[in-house]
């Protein structure tokens, strides 16, 4: 096992740093994270570039919900985005349910929902977290566009109880 390889203070420093980007890569779990540092020193990488470069490919790992700001660099078509709906607009083709712009505090993107993806209506000023949307460019700008294999969930909506 790649950790029984590490000197007991790379060791403590790998767990130290795991528990810190445990709390700040959402679904990812302490021993996960820890493994993927563990081999990253034991192959001659120090650890606060290990921590780097670890927290950079979890960030952008498929499924991972990601900063709208990142949707152009991460490298696969599909992504996940939680932002707010913040400007909807008559769609150009009736093909098209919706189509508007999604921001969060990194930027904004433009959004286009197809009516074969079937996904829920979405409102201005509504918070959501698309997950599977596929990644497009048009004129040297990207959007995202929800297909029948993207899913919408709404967390104001599904808190209702609260």
């Amino acid at each position: 096992m790649v950790l029984e390889e590490l000197a007991q203070e790379q060791l403590a420093a790998v767990n130290t740093q795991a528990m810190r980007l445990t709390k700040k890569l959402d679904g990812w779990s302490r021993a996960a994270i820890s493994r993927r540092l563990a081999e990253q020193v034991v192959n001659g990488t120090g650890v606060m570039s290990a921590v780097v470069r670890v927290y950079e490919e979890l960030r952008a790992a498929p499924g991972q919900v990601i900063p709208i700001a990142d949707i152009q660099v991460v490298n696969r078509k599909e992504v996940s985005i939680k932002g707010t709906i913040t400007q909807l607009w008559k769609p150009s083709n009736p093909s098209i349910a919706q189509v508007g712009l999604i921001e969060d505090e990194s930027g904004r993107t433009k959004f286009t929902s197809w009516k074969a993806s079937d996904a829920p209506w979405m409102e201005e000023g509504e918070q959501v977290c698309i997950h599977g949307a596929a990644k497009n460019w048009y004129n040297g700008r990207v959007s995202i566009a929800l297909t029948g294999w993207s899913t919408v969930h709404f967390p104001e909506r599904d808190q209702w109880w609260e």
